[in-house]
């Protein structure tokens, strides 16, 4: 697991925290995948709960903080450095254990597969 894969890039937020993300649009690289349910700012803890609808039947995930590339307040969007696919395939949020560091541990695994150079590259 990359060491700042649970903090958001430097540019997506700036100083401004107080942004409460639930019920953002999310944006996958190649489209719409579903609304924010949950976000957090925790340094090296931070992630976003992302409720997929109907896309792909109301599954839940956890994506860390890093996979945001933008945020856009005006729109009501949260842009992700991941594809749909990707994030169907993700492991399904798990709502007694996310806070877990052995489920963590595994959602870090899963997106740590795909290339991370660190906050701010992709």
């Amino acid at each position: 697991m990359q060491p700042d894969l649970w903090n958001y890039r430097s540019d997506v937020y700036g100083d401004d925290k107080s942004l409460d993300l639930a019920g953002y649009h999310v944006e996958a690289t190649d489209g719409k995948i579903g609304s924010v349910d949950e976000a957090t700012y925790d340094v090296g803890e931070s992630y976003i709960v992302v409720d997929t609808g109907p896309w792909i039947f109301g599954k839940k995930v956890m994506l860390p903080a890093s996979t945001v590339t933008r945020i856009d307040p005006q729109e009501r969007r949260v842009h992700l450095a991941r594809t749909k696919e990707e994030i169907k395939n993700a492991p399904e949020f798990d709502e007694a254990a996310f806070k877990e560091p052995a489920y963590r541990q595994t959602v870090g695994d899963y997106y740590g597969r795909f290339p991370y150079d660190g906050p701010g590259t992709f």
